[in-house]
């Protein structure tokens, strides 16, 4: 046994750590020693005290301790964290092709808890989410420039996770030169300019790349409502694949205008509209006014940070989709999606189905979609399944 300090858990707590998931939550301790710095090194032993793992340890968090290692004798230290990120960096080698933006490490599914690291073209933008992360922040700035060599690494650690560790938010630059207000992005040859410092995440939604692809495929010769479309990644998708128009809908006059250019920026033909408003609101006025489209994207942000949420978050996803159902045209498509992990995947598929339902619509789930590979989901964590899409198609 090391010489660090010691949590010890509960018995019957003991089987999630035996199944290698990376989470220890405070209901499950025992006992801890006193005076644990935040984002300390702890070993956790059982209550025979055999070791079970060695984490982070978080006192402001529900989640208590983040494991690092497994193994017993893996030291956490600089030279651990520069490996576990030079693995992750090369396990996207080959997922390169066809995108210039990335995830290249996707926190507890890279065995780097708390650690988002995304690439755009030269610029690299960091999230420092959880207590440990934060401690070796320094070591993972050096060790993320050697693994990419990229000309920026900017910090984009102000997602509100942080508070519930007890972190302060933080952005800025971390190393190389001040990174371009937009970036350019190519995507499977669409092209986006992202807003790095002030964009929502880390600036765009990467993981939506298959969903992007998907629009391509199902919106063409169609008339389109593209909801929630912040800088209109799915717009630009769907006038490449031939829509015939777009109407685009979100609350942000800056994500709307970035949206413009952007499908400027690809010389899209058909018609592109953009909307600033509600999106629910918008959608009643759209159905009260009878209107109809051939295509429906809905991508809203996350609507469930925690259990307490999940019912209300599933009303808010069944109130959207029964308005998009009744807003298709027949032989409509419907691309719906939700990103909050809480929303399992088929509770999602219910309550697609429940709004389905209730608009009095046959539908048919034609295609599901998900997240792409350079957003792995480790078997031991299946909370990093957090991105659900599908694609259904309403009767004629």
């Amino acid at each position: 046994m090391s010489d660090l300090p010691v949590i010890r858990l509960r018995g019957d707590k003991e089987r999630s750590l035996l199944r290698r998931h990376p989470w220890i939550f405070s209901g499950a301790i025992l006992r801890e020693e006193s005076g644990i710095e935040r984002g300390e090194t702890v070993d956790v032993v059982g209550e025979d005290h055999s070791f079970l793992a060695r984490g982070a340890y978080s006192p402001s968090s529900q989640i208590r301790v983040r494991v690092w290692s497994f193994e017993e004798n893996e030291q956490i230290d600089a030279s651990f964290l520069q490996r576990r990120i030079e693995r992750a960096v090369s396990a996207r080698s080959s997922l390169a092709t066809g995108t210039t933006a990335l995830r290249l490490v996707n926190a507890e599914s890279d065995g780097l808890p708390g650690l988002i690291v995304d690439r755009y073209g030269d610029v690299v933008v960091c999230q420092f989410l959880a207590a440990g992360t934060e401690r070796w922040r320094d070591v993972i700035v050096n060790a993320v420039l050697q693994a990419t060599d990229a000309a920026s690494i900017y910090e984009r650690s102000d997602a509100d996770v942080r508070s519930k560790e007890g972190l302060e938010v933080r952005t800025g630059l971390l190393a190389g030169q001040e990174p371009p207000k937009l970036v350019e992005i190519v995507e499977h040859g669409r092209r986006f300019l992202v807003d790095v410092r002030g964009g929502h995440k880390t600036g765009f939604y990467i993981d939506q790349r298959f969903g992007r692809d998907a629009a391509a495929r199902w919106c063409g010769g169609r008339r389109v409502l593209n909801a929630f479309s912040y800088t209109g990644g799915f717009a630009v998708a769907a006038l490449g694949g031939g829509a015939a128009s777009v109407l685009s809908i979100d609350t942000s006059a800056d994500a709307l205008e970035l949206a413009r250019r952007n499908v400027e920026l690809n010389a899209c033909e058909g018609e592109a509209e953009f909307v600033e408003g509600d999106v629910f609101a918008v959608l009643r006025r759209y159905r009260d006014a009878r209107r109809s489209f051939d295509a429906i994207v809905l991508d809203p942000p996350k609507f469930a940070d925690s259990r307490a949420q999940v019912d209300r978050a599933a009303r808010g996803y069944k109130d959207i989709n029964l308005l998009a159902f009744k807003l298709l045209a027949p032989g409509g498509i419907l691309l719906t999606f939700s990103c909050s992990g809480l929303i399992a995947p088929d509770l999602f598929q219910k309550i697609v189905a429940d709004a389905a339902l209730d608009a009095r619509r046959d539908a048919q789930i034609v295609e599901r979609l998900g997240q792409p590979p350079d957003h792995p989901i480790a078997t031991s964590f299946p909370e990093g399944a957090y991105l659900k899409g599908l694609v259904c198609r309403v009767a004629q």
